[in-house]
């Protein structure tokens, strides 16, 4: 009997280690503003075309962005790190 409850102590052990090092890494993920990207009412936060997130009102506005793991944006076809440098038609 001894030696299950050392071995359940153990991976209770080892569990709670691993978690540990995923949250370590979770937190530690860095994020980039991908523009161009985002579905109508889909985007993260303020632009210059609006005040608030979800007040997007066109898909893959050049002026709305939405948060992404680092390095992701360049591999989305119309992602930019960049908004868009000319007004948006309203």
């Amino acid at each position: 009997m001894t030696s299950t409850l050392t071995k359940s102590l153990g991976l209770l052990i080892a569990g709670a280690i691993l978690t540990a090092a995923a949250s370590a890494q979770a937190q530690e993920e860095k994020f980039e503003h991908c523009f161009g990207v985002a579905k109508a009412g889909q985007n993260d936060c303020q632009t210059s075309t609006h005040v608030c997130a979800g007040k997007s009102t066109a898909d893959r506005d050049p002026h709305t962005f939405i948060s992404v793991p680092a390095g992701t944006c360049a591999k989305i076809s119309g992602g930019s790190l960049t908004e868009a440098s000319t007004p948006a038609k309203k």
